[in-house]
């Protein structure tokens, strides 16, 4: 245990005494010296300093020099470190050290791993402009960070992110090393106050349409020779985000067995549930039409994880970059725009608001944002059972309802390469999907052309199959080498 004691050593040539304090630590003693002096006058007869300015000053540092060393365990320091310790700890800090300081912990300590990425392009970007990774504390002023500032603003959303996140780890820094109640002030200034720091640009709607969705799901994927390709597997995928009212592809990559009751997936939002009081919780009913999809993933029993994407992709933020390279591929290869699996929840919030006519309220509580009616939530108990109403209605409304454009007549229209043509030689095999299911097949030849096909599939689809319902007709010519996939719907489209 550590103690200090306010001393005097050698008097100077000019009468006076500079002024110590001693530090002993386990049994060996050293001097701080103090900015202080007195005179024989400031001392007692056993030579104690008396001086009542000079005895409060370097009371409170020793106060400050206690406070120090409580918050370290400094049982194995020998003296001449810990006397280091507590003259450093009035030295600049460097804010680079303290942001990876800060990043880490949000990664292990607090489980935001992916938020202190943007911490960290936050700082690193901060550096480049000081040019130095050793950026300290006593450089923020107001004018540099201004300056820093006007090195974003042609950027849509650094502008306001970066800054935003600097100030996090500047004010946590003051709330560490700043004790206000003691006056112990290690940072220094604070740039922030004057600072004024520009909102992000408003981003372009990624909602896709009805139409498209419809579409996109209806087009083939690429041919391959795998059982899984990674454009089938982004497909499977980009229906479960849209049917299950939007869910983030890091939540369908985390989900655990336990996440599914029955068939109600239970889950907290990764992205917010460290910051609510609600733990971004949500439960919605898996829709019939997504039940054999998930079906495809589910991994065997003794596996915690509720899908197998683990088993191929090292984390979430990977799972999310390849669904996002499969479903380019699939636009690539049925000649549509460009999407990301962003764009399926952003489409299904739209069409609960502007198809379905759900209120902005019930469509944000579907998507699982935080609610402005924080208090009166706290009264009212969730009805998650809405969630699952509003979904259902979606589906149904992209899938199954009626619409002109939805009995696809001409195969070119969803198909860009040419049409698809048979003659009575070739081997024909077709196919009735259901639910992802290969229900009713045959092989055989004899048909001039598609509708011929179709018509022989459309009068073997089971009665159990609902009126409305999405089924799937698949055209394999076998002396082609080629397939098709028509989609109807059960008495409408035949």
């Amino acid at each position: 245990m550590a103690t200090f004691k306010i001393c005097v050593r050698k008097q100077r040539s000019d009468g006076f005494y500079p002024v110590y304090i001693r530090v002993t630590h386990n049994r060996k003693s050293s001097y701080i010296k103090m900015d202080k002096m007195v005179d024989k006058k400031g001392l007692t007869r056993t030579g104690e300093v008396k001086d009542p300015f000079v005895v409060s000053f370097c009371s409170d540092v020793i106060m400050r020099y206690v406070e120090r060393a409580n918050k370290e365990d400094i049982s194995q320091w020998d003296v001449k470190t810990l006397v280091e310790y507590l003259e450093k700890a009035d030295e600049d800090i460097c804010f680079s050290d303290y942001a990876r300081k800060y990043k880490r912990e949000m990664e292990t300590v607090r489980g935001m791993a992916r938020n202190a990425k943007n911490y960290e392009l936050a700082y690193c970007h901060l550096e480049r402009f000081a040019g130095t990774s050793k950026l300290m504390f006593s450089r923020f002023t107001t004018k540099f960070i201004n300056d820093w500032i006007k090195t974003l603003l042609p950027t849509a959303r650094a502008k306001e992110m970066y800054p935003v996140n600097v100030r996090q780890i500047f004010k946590a820094a003051i709330n560490e090393f700043n004790d206000y109640d003691r006056g112990i002030i290690r940072i220094k200034t604070n740039p922030w106050l004057k600072v004024k720091i520009p909102n992000a640009d408003t981003p372009d709607h990624r909602a896709l349409d009805a139409d498209f969705v419809r579409e996109f799901f209806a087009t083939p994927i690429p041919p391959t020779k795998m059982i899984l390709s990674l454009p089938e597997l982004a497909r499977d995928v980009a229906l479960m985000v849209f049917c299950l009212a939007g869910i983030n592809t890091v939540d369908l990559f985390r989900a655990k067995k336990s996440n599914l009751k029955g068939w109600t997936f239970c889950y907290n939002r990764a992205k917010t549930q460290k910051f609510r009081r609600d733990k971004a919780y949500m439960e919605i009913i898996v829709p019939d039409i997504l039940r054999p999809v998930m079906e495809k993933y589910f991994t065997p029993d003794d596996d915690e994880f509720l899908f197998n994407f683990h088993k191929t992709y090292r984390d979430d933020d990977s799972f999310n970059a390849n669904m996002n390279s499969g479903l380019k591929r699939i636009c690539k290869h049925g000649g549509l725009n460009a999407i990301c699996m962003y764009n399926f929840r952003h489409s299904w919030g739209t069409i609960a608001r502007n198809d379905i006519k759900a209120s902005m309220y019930d469509v944000a509580f579907c998507m699982n944002h935080s609610s402005a009616h924080k208090t009166t939530e706290i009264y009212v108990r969730p009805d998650y059972s809405i969630v699952s109403e509003i979904n259902n209605k979606v589906i149904d409304f992209v899938f199954n309802q009626k619409k002109e454009e939805m009995v696809y007549e001409d195969p070119v229209k969803y198909y860009p390469d040419d049409q698809m043509k048979t003659s009575f030689r070739q081997m024909i095999k077709g196919s009735v999907i259901y639910q992802g299911k290969e229900i009713f097949s045959f092989t055989d030849i004899g048909y001039n052309n598609i509708d011929e096909i179709i018509k022989k599939l459309a009068g073997h689809v089971p009665s159990f199959v609902p009126d409305g319902a999405k089924v799937d007709f698949r055209i394999d010519n076998l002396d082609k080498g080629e397939y098709r996939i028509f989609m109807r719907q059960k008495g409408k489209g035949f």
